[in-house]
């Protein structure tokens, strides 16, 4: 974990615990989350494959340019992201252990930033974990996004939270991005543009434009293959 902010949660969520495996939903006291409550969110996870915003905050829509409430979590995620989350999912559910995402987000105009997910799984009313509470954080320089809305996220790392991993590693600031190459490098980068439309469910086409776009970016910017998802023990 880079981000402060995503140590602050797991730990937050492991003293809500209080000896149980994961916490309750209803244990999460909003005003213990003031200061991260616009990032937060809430996942409906009872189809892995399907996972829901309960709730999301108000940086976080501003984040992805729309209200989120009610959206498929998978929605803006190149195809073969969505398979290995999918599969992160289910993991830290039957494991009952938080998972830490990294990612690389882009907009419609290429703004590149990389970021962090943190999804720590908690029940609602039941012994087993059907949800997660979670958070998006920024890890790079927001700058680059231009304050456009995300249009797609690529998979680029994830672990799951083993209990009493060190926490001492946040009080320093995140490492800057290295200058990212233009995207004009590619012969055909000038022509790429992602036009979303977000009154619209999505549709087959759009998810293959998505992967297209996102696969010449990768190319353009040397991006390491997507490591297949593991379970830390």
């Amino acid at each position: 974990m880079k981000h402060r902010n995503s140590h602050l949660l797991v730990g937050y969520w492991s003293r809500l615990r209080k000896g149980r495996d994961v916490p309750d939903q209803a244990d999460i006291d909003p005003r213990s989350l003031k200061r991260m409550l616009s990032s937060i969110f809430i996942l409906e996870v009872s189809d892995p494959a399907r996972p829901i915003y309960r709730l999301a905050g108000t940086s976080l829509c501003d984040r992805f340019g729309a209200e989120l409430k009610g959206t498929n979590f998978l929605s803006h995620w190149e195809a073969q992201s969505r398979g290995a989350l999918i599969v992160l999912l289910r993991q830290a559910l039957v494991l009952k252990q938080p998972v830490c995402i990294s990612s690389i987000a882009a907009t419609a105009e290429c703004g590149m930033v990389e970021m962090e997910t943190i999804l720590a799984p908690v029940s609602f009313g039941d012994r087993s974990p059907t949800r997660f509470i979670g958070m998006v954080q920024v890890t790079g320089d927001a700058s680059a996004l231009a304050g456009r809305p995300i249009a797609f996220e690529r998979l680029v790392g994830s672990q799951l939270i083993r209990e009493g991993e060190p926490l001492s590693s946040f009080d320093a600031p995140p490492p800057p991005m290295p200058p990212l190459e233009p995207v004009r490098s590619h012969p055909r980068a000038p022509h790429l543009r992602l036009v979303i439309s977000r009154d619209k469910p999505v549709t087959v086409h759009r998810e293959m434009e998505m992967d297209v776009m996102m696969q010449r970016l990768i190319g353009a910017l040397e991006i390491a293959p997507l490591p297949s998802a593991s379970v830390i023990g």
